[in-house]
């Protein structure tokens, strides 16, 4: 066994340093001289102040500006008596000029940030915000009826409400703001009379003085939620020190793609997703990058007018976005001779996006691989040295084995669940001790896919242990879409598959038993749509008299897939 993982771990760093590639980095004093996401943070608005840090809808805020805001938000919720250093604020916004400020503000509080997606139902924030024990919330004013149905079920005590445009200047401010609840009709009514405005709170906070929380490496920074084969949400705890090492890990390869302070960086991938998070606010920031924050992706025109303004120097998306980029005749058209570096991961990139990418824009897609639980990158294709169907080689100071059904460690080129091992896995999950021991082993984090070592050192992913659905880049758990669809009064009991989609690289299939003689397809799609993110809901629903089962009556989601 011994003798497998050594033989592993020196290939990986033998190859690693063919590259230039460093194999050890130092989270209390490497690359960044610090160990905490603040002093990261603190460093990027001293040393990049009159440049700027992110962009949305034509308005920009430097490093500069963007720490005076976000020390005046951290000021007003040190002023919040219910709120103290490691209580947990819910921060549930797109990609909007808002998120940077609400994050950082709320670190330097030293509340532990809970990222939130913008897009869950009731139902979802519910649970997200009773499991992580959230006392605050800042939401965009279009989900803020949904925060208004939850929040007698749960313990937030403080509500922020924002509008798509309040950190834009004057009349800007106005027009867009008026244009979003007026004309575009995007946001429901709602009432929140003891909610407090964003804008307010900045203007509030401006006049306190904040007294930055200086947290240690190994305190949470970040409750970052995702599935698990039970179906139930978990809060990854990612401290400061894995945010960091992360960071720093990433670092190098950015440097092999010459990428440089100032550089312009598209973020059209929603920030409270570890992945973007990561990129943008973690290493961008620390290399003085310029991100250009995309709010609806979705919106191919205006997401491609937006790229048409800017010199572009790195893209960051996954296969379906390049996918939707290529196939529009204005993206065609645009000036790629900036474009040093295009960041792929969330789901497989496939061989025939990444040859048409590289052929229309002149630049690699650079795919890479990691989790939630791993904050997140585990393996990099190396800028320059790209190969096709390989998630990469392992980051610095990261180490692989894979391990078969028996538990027996498997020698290179040879397929097994892959382990990793390094500084940027998580410190657990919240409040789960159970949950973390079963996924951390011997300090060995098990990923639940099933990859290959090749002698080369790069690594290729071959299959899935676990039964989870890879949709447009998101996580989406059978468990939970089961016990979901399962509360429905007219259903007996259902399995949940993902299916092949060129769009999507996987979309869900449900297999359903009907209690109810009378249920239609339409009930149950109008029953998904209340209770469950748009990305979690049945392309497919087929309804079947019985559903294959084991001898002790587990459902074989495996031959459901087959047949």
């Amino acid at each position: 066994m011994v003798d497998a993982v050594g033989e592993v771990a020196a290939l990986l760093d033998a190859r690693r340093s063919e590259f230039g590639l460093p194999n050890t980095i130092d989270p209390r004093s490497g690359g960044s001289g610090s160990d905490t996401v603040l002093d990261v943070f603190e460093r990027a608005v001293q040393g990049y102040g009159d440049l700027p840090a992110f962009t949305c809808l034509g308005c920009s805020l430097t490093y500069r500006e963007l720490g005076e805001r976000a020390a005046a938000f951290a000021a007003w919720l040190q002023q919040q008596n219910n709120l103290q250093p490691g209580d947990r604020i819910a921060i549930q916004l797109p990609n909007i000029l808002q998120y940077p400020v609400a994050v950082f503000g709320a670190l330097k509080a030293g509340l532990i940030v809970v990222n939130t997606n913008p897009l869950y139902t009731t139902r979802e924030m519910e649970h997200q915000f009773n499991d992580a024990g959230a006392k605050a919330v800042v939401v965009l004013a279009n989900m803020a009826d949904k925060v208004e149905a939850v929040l007698p079920v749960t313990g937030v005590e403080t509500v922020i409400v924002t509008e798509m445009a309040d950190l834009h200047p004057g009349f800007k401010r106005v027009l867009l703001n008026f244009a979003v609840k007026y004309v575009k009709k995007m946001v429901p009514a709602y009432s929140l009379p003891q909610a407090h405005s964003f804008r307010e709170v900045l203007q509030q906070g401006a006049g306190l003085n904040c007294e930055p929380h200086r947290p240690d490496g190994d305190d949470v920074a970040v409750l970052q939620y995702t599935g698990g084969t039970t179906g139930v949400a978990k809060g990854a705890m990612l401290t400061h020190r894995n945010l960091v090492a992360n960071m720093q890990q990433v670092t190098p390869l950015m440097e092999l793609a010459n990428v440089d302070e100032g550089d312009i960086f598209i973020a059209p991938l929603p920030l409270y997703h570890i992945y973007a998070f990561m990129l943008h606010g973690m290493a961008g920031m620390a290399w003085g990058g310029h991100s250009v924050l995309i709010p609806n992706p979705r919106d191919l025109p205006a997401f491609v007018k937006e790229l048409g303004k800017w010199p572009f120097t790195v893209m960051v998306g996954l296969n379906t976005l390049f996918v939707a980029l290529m196939n529009n005749e204005q993206f065609k058209a645009l000036n790629f001779s900036s474009l040093k570096l295009t960041l792929s991961g969330g789901m497989a990139l496939s061989e025939s996006v990444a040859k048409e990418w590289q052929a229309m824009t002149g630049c690699c897609i650079s795919e890479g691989y990691g989790l939630t639980e791993t904050s997140p990158v585990v393996t990099f294709n190396p800028p320059g040295h790209e190969q096709l169907g390989s998630i990469g080689l392992a980051l610095p100071a990261t180490y692989l084995k894979t391990v078969n059904e028996e538990g027996q460690i498997c020698g290179i080129d040879e397929p097994g669940e892959l382990c990793v091992s390094g500084p940027q896995v998580m410190k657990g999950y919240w409040q789960r001790p159970e949950a973390t021991a079963e996924t951390i082993v011997d300090g060995w984090l098990l990923t639940g896919d099933v990859a290959v070592i090749q002698p080369d050192g790069f690594v290729r992913i071959v299959d899935r242990k676990k039964d989870m659905i890879l949709v447009s880049g998101f996580n989406v758990y059978p468990n939970e879409l089961e016990n979901t669809i399962n509360a429905h009064p007219g259903v007996l009991e259902s399995a949940a598959v993902g299916v092949p989609d060129d769009h999507s690289g996987e979309v869900v299939k449900m297999f359903v038993i009907k209690k109810d003689p009378a249920l239609t397809e339409q009930q149950l799609q109008d029953y998904c749509h209340e209770n469950l993110a748009g990305y979690k809901r049945p392309k497919y629903i087929e309804f079947r008299d019985e559903l294959p089962k084991s001898n002790v009556g587990k459902i074989l989601r495996r031959e459901l897939r087959e047949n």
